[in-house]
C-alpha cells in the first residue's frame, strides 16, 4: 500500500472518529478477551468495508502478540477477485488499559489511532465481531472461511442490535483455494 493510500486512510478514520451527532450507547464488549487465544488468523466473512477495501476478496486478517505487548497485525485480501492483486495492510494495535482487552487502539499511520473493539467473541473463540463505536463500520470474521447460514443470520440480528445499519453490509467473498500463494506473513 502506497504512503498516499494510508494517509487517505488515516484521514479518513480520523474524521469519522471527530464526527458529531447524537452519542450513541456503548457497544456491548465481552468483559475479558484472553488476547493469546484470540491471536492468529481470521477470515473477514462480512463487512462495512472501509474504502482501500471496498473490493476485497479472501480477506484474512492476522493477529500476534509482539514482546512488548502490541499487538502486530497483517490484513491481506485480493483485490476485485480470487486471482487479483494481493494487498496488505500492516497497522499496530494496543489494548486499551482497563477494557478487558476488548477495546483497542489501531494505528494504520501515525500518529492517527482509530476505535477497534471486540464486541462480540464465541466461547470457543471461532466467530468475533469487530465494531467501532461511532457505528460507521464492521467487520464479521472466523477462523473457517465459511460459516453455515444459521450462523450468518444470527451474526447479522447481533450486528443490528448493536445499532448498525445493514444496508452498507456485504458479504465478502471468500474463494479457496487460491491459484496464487500467499507470502507467509
Amino acid at each position: 500500500m502506497s504512503v498516499r493510500h494510508f494517509f487517505f486512510l488515516a484521514v479518513c478514520l480520523a474524521l469519522l472518529g471527530c464526527s458529531a451527532g447524537t452519542p450513541k450507547p456503548p457497544l456491548p464488549t465481552p468483559p475479558n478477551v484472553d488476547l493469546p487465544r484470540f491471536m492468529g488468523a481470521w477470515y473477514v466473512l462480512g463487512f462495512i468495508p472501509l474504502p482501500p477495501e471496498r473490493d476485497a476478496v479472501n480477506g484474512i486478517e492476522h493477529y500476534s502478540l509482539d514482546e512488548d505487548g502490541r499487538i502486530v497485525t497483517v490484513y491481506r485480501f485480493r483485490k476485485g477477485s480470487p486471482d487479483g492483486p494481493l494487498k496488505t495492510f500492516r497497522p499496530s494495535a494496543s489494548v486499551v488499559p482497563g477494557t478487558g482487552n476488548s477495546e483497542w487502539k489501531m494505528q494504520f499511520l501515525w500518529p492517527f489511532k482509530a476505535d477497534y473493539r471486540i464486541a462480540y467473541v464465541d466461547a470457543d473463540y471461532s466467530l468475533t465481531i469487530i465494531a467501532r463505536q461511532a457505528r460507521d463500520y464492521v467487520w464479521l470474521m472466523a477462523r473457517q472461511p465459511t460459516i453455515d447460514d444459521n450462523q450468518w443470520q444470527a451474526m447479522l440480528q447481533r450486528i443490528a442490535a448493536m445499532g448498525y445499519s445493514l444496508d452498507d453490509f456485504v458479504r465478502q467473498p471468500q474463494r479457496w483455494p487460491e491459484a496464487q500463494p500467499r507470502p507467509a506473513r
